[in-house]
C-alpha cells in the first residue's frame, strides 16, 4: 500500500484503541458460567468480539434456549452491565501507544465501534482519545445493522466524504474485518489487545485482513513510510 492508496483511516475502538475486550471477555464468560452457560474462551472471543450489543444478547439468548431450555437474558444482562461499568471505571486503559499514534495521523479519521454511543463516548473520553476523533465517532446506534454488516463502516466513510475503497480500517475482530471487507475497504488486523492470543492473527488473516499490526509503534512506523 502506498500513500496514495487510502484517503482516510477508520479505527475500531474496543481492543484497538482501548484495552477493553480483555475485561469484557472476563466478565461475560464469568456471568454466563454463573447462569449455567459455559464457553471455551478462545471460541467465545472469535465468535462474539466486535459484535453489536443487540446481536450479542440475541445470540446468547438463543444459546440459552437451545442449550439450557430457558431464557437467560434477564439473568445476564443486568449483571454484565453492572460489572462492565465497575471494571471500566477502575481498570480501563488505552492500548499502549494508541494516543501518540493517532495524534500523528494527518489523514481524516473516524471511530466505528459496535458499542452503544453513550458507552463509546465515555470510554474514549476516559482515555483522552475523544478530542482526536470527534465529531467522527460512530457507533452501532447510527445504523440498523452493525458489524459484521458493512453499514457502520459505510456510514463513517460517507460522513468523512471519502469513497469506501479509499478507506483503511484497523480492526481486531473477525466481525470487524468481515464488515470492512463487505464495505469494500482495506483492513489491517490489529493484535496488540490483551484479549488476543497466538491464533488471533491467523483468524483475522483468514477473515480477509491484508496484514497484521502487532503494536501502535508498528502502526506509527508503517504510517510514516506511507507519507503520513
Amino acid at each position: 500500500m502506498s500513500a496514495h492508496d487510502f484517503s482516510a483511516i477508520i479505527f475500531d475502538c474496543d481492543g484497538v484503541l482501548i484495552d477493553s475486550e480483555v475485561l469484557a471477555l472476563e466478565i461475560e464468560i464469568a456471568v454466563l458460567g454463573e447462569a449455567g452457560l459455559h464457553y471455551e474462551p478462545r471460541e467465545f472471543a472469535a465468535r462474539f468480539t466486535g459484535m453489536s450489543n443487540a446481536r450479542f444478547y440475541a445470540e446468547l439468548e438463543a444459546d440459552g434456549i437451545a442449550r439450557l431450555g430457558r431464557s437467560i437474558r434477564d439473568v445476564i444482562h443486568g449483571a454484565m452491565q453492572t460489572r462492565y461499568r465497575e471494571a471500566f471505571a477502575t481498570r480501563l486503559t488505552e492500548i499502549a501507544g494508541a494516543l501518540t499514534a493517532i495524534s500523528a495521523v494527518t489523514h481524516p479519521k473516524a471511530v466505528a465501534s459496535s458499542s452503544g454511543m453513550e458507552a463509546l463516548e465515555r470510554k474514549l473520553r476516559q482515555v483522552g482519545h475523544w478530542p482526536h476523533f470527534a465529531p467522527h465517532v460512530y457507533s452501532a446506534d447510527h445504523v440498523k445493522d452493525a458489524k459484521p454488516a458493512p453499514d457502520l463502516f459505510l456510514h463513517a466513510a460517507e460522513a468523512l466524504r471519502v469513497e469506501p475503497a479509499r478507506c483503511l480500517v484497523i480492526e481486531d475482530s473477525i466481525n470487524g474485518v468481515t464488515a470492512a471487507k463487505a464495505a469494500g475497504m482495506r483492513v489491517w488486523g490489529f493484535t496488540a489487545g490483551g484479549h488476543m492470543d497466538k491464533a488471533s492473527g491467523k483468524r483475522l488473516l483468514d477473515a480477509g485482513a491484508e496484514r497484521l499490526i502487532a503494536s501502535w509503534d508498528e502502526f506509527a512506523r508503517e504510517y510514516a513510510t506511507l507519507g503520513g
